[in-house]
């Protein structure tokens, strides 16, 4: 007569998965990130094809394969225009070819409005981060601050929310979410924000911005990564699917990975353009 299984150690709980895999792409985007140029466009580029390949599966795009090969042609067109810092006019110009690509190869309708969005998420993923990379005035120092926001507001809202529990945030997007997750979350990810920036100033980098702005733009990154985060889940629950694929274990795909990052990278793409154009 066998006993009572014994609990399993942690590294083999869906937490040790998570955990174990979310040091090792840290660790791999850091890495990336400190060689920067060819290498670390590639790194997106890699990350942009993957959301480009799970968001026709759970949106169910047709005809998939053809759009994939386009799109991923596009997606690394727009790689190569950020690798040779070519004008912007011309990535916009790439990226009107992708988005006239989804016009005129989706099966329908519903198809080419599901296709465009997949891309446009696709194209923000394979060129902000490397643009934020090679920018004079951020450089990594600004790439730092958008991964220290994120992943920090991440995990303050995961570990906040299952330790303090309470009211729920948007139950019928996302059961799990709780509003003192949420406050823990954008506490977390302002005070990573500042963090990189106090230690920036101190080692000498270049400075993001100052403080006060280091806080507000902190706070408002924090919330439009939680943000993302539930518009993903209300993708998923639209579709009714639980995670994008299955790639990264305790995480889903690289959609679930990325889903707050891509709404900052939305924001920071944003204040670039803003300023080039100000400056023009």
């Amino acid at each position: 007569m066998t006993g009572p299984k014994p609990p399993r150690p942690w590294y083999a709980t869906e937490l040790g998965a998570r955990v174990a895999s979310a040091l090792v792409l840290g660790l791999v985007a850091l890495l990336a990130a400190y060689q920067g140029g060819a290498p670390f466009a590639l790194f997106w580029l890699a990350a942009g094809m993957a959301i480009l390949f799970e968001w026709t599966d759970v949106a169910r795009v047709e005809p998939k394969g053809r759009l994939r090969a386009v799109l991923g042609a596009v997606l690394a067109g727009l790689t190569l225009v950020v690798v040779l810092d070519a004008a912007p006019a011309l990535g916009f110009l790439v990226a009107g070819l992708g988005a006239l690509a989804c016009v005129a190869l989706a099966r329908d309708s519903r198809d080419r409005l599901w296709a465009l969005g997949g891309f446009a998420c696709a194209a923000v993923i394979t060129v902000v981060p490397p643009t934020v990379r090679g920018h004079p005035e951020l450089g990594v120092t600004g790439l730092l601050w958008m991964f220290a926001v994120v992943w920090s507001t991440d995990i303050a809202a995961y570990f906040v929310g299952r330790r303090v529990g309470g009211p729920k945030l948007w139950p019928r997007v996302s059961p799990k979410k709780t509003w003192s997750g949420f406050a823990g979350g954008f506490v977390g990810g302002v005070l990573a924000g500042i963090l990189v920036a106090v230690v920036a100033e101190r080692a000498g980098w270049v400075p993001v911005a100052s403080l006060p702005w280091v806080v507000a733009l902190s706070a408002v990154a924090s919330l439009v990564s939680q943000a993302g985060d539930l518009a993903e889940s209300a993708l998923k629950r639209r579709f009714d699917v639980k995670d994008s694929s299955h790639l990264i274990p305790g995480h889903g795909g690289v959609m679930d990975r990325l889903d707050g990052f891509f709404t900052v990278a939305v924001l920071v793409g944003l204040v670039l353009l803003g300023a080039r154009i100000a400056a023009a």
